[in-house]
């Protein structure tokens, strides 16, 4: 398999609080993918070694195997499948598979903004597994202070007062307000993953639902037009 920069990013593993990538053999990198991990101090292991003698679990003890009611935290690390943290992985692949519902329905600038949304959300799930720090991005061109305003008083920007929706609107609104309640949904999975940390993650999700909320209102507007 040829991996391009984008493959490698999707495939980076936690072990012992550092950032992996794992090549199979006969496996090899784009230059921009290798560029990549050189760029940001990734390391290089072979696949055979993403297997380990032993797993580890969170009380400290080692397990020779894993069941099938336990999965990967991190590395090697092991945790009951109703762990908070998976269950929050869990919501975010809801909400992607939401939005991809919702790309495959949209055209023009608002299937952009939804890629744009899908891309958002699957990076928060990175920044989760990785332990990153969310970065700061602009989603539809705006960052979380103009997100905020936008959402709070879409009367004085869109021309669109805040409404409910309704079976009269457009199935691909309908559709959007659905990714906009799993995105709420994967906010709460976040608050309980990490009740006293983690306030980027909490902030991501919140700026998402509110950037699809405003996804809303410009699709309410375009079939005023």
């Amino acid at each position: 398999m040829l991996y391009s920069k984008d493959a490698v990013r999707d495939n980076i593993r936690n072990r012992d609080g550092k950032r992996v990538f794992y090549l199979g053999k006969g496996d090899q990198l784009t230059s921009d993918a290798r560029d990549y991990l050189t760029r940001e101090r990734i390391e290089i292991l072979p696949a055979s070694d993403a297997k380990p003698e032993r797993y580890r679990l969170l009380n400290g003890g080692y397990m020779d195997s894993k069941p099938e009611n336990m999965t990967h935290l991190n590395g090697f690390v092991l945790v009951p499948k109703t762990h908070p943290r998976i269950l929050l992985r869990g919501s975010v692949d809801t909400l992607e598979a939401e939005l991809l519902v919702c790309c495959t329905a949209a055209t023009g600038h608002i299937r952009k903004q939804l890629e744009e949304a899908l891309a958002f959300a699957r990076n928060l799930l990175r920044y989760e597994v990785l332990g990153e720090p969310v970065k700061e991005t602009l989603l539809g061109g705006m960052d979380e202070k103009a997100l905020r305003e936008r959402s709070h008083r879409p009367q004085e920007f869109y021309g669109q007062p805040h409404f409910m929706p309704s079976p009269e609107d457009s199935s691909l609104l309908l559709q959007v307000n659905k990714a906009r309640c799993a995105a709420r949904a994967a906010e709460l999975y976040a608050v309980a993953a990490f009740p006293d940390s983690r306030e980027d993650l909490l902030r991501g999700f919140n700026r998402l639902s509110s950037f699809l909320y405003l996804i809303m209102i410009q699709i309410k507007v375009d079939c005023k037009e």
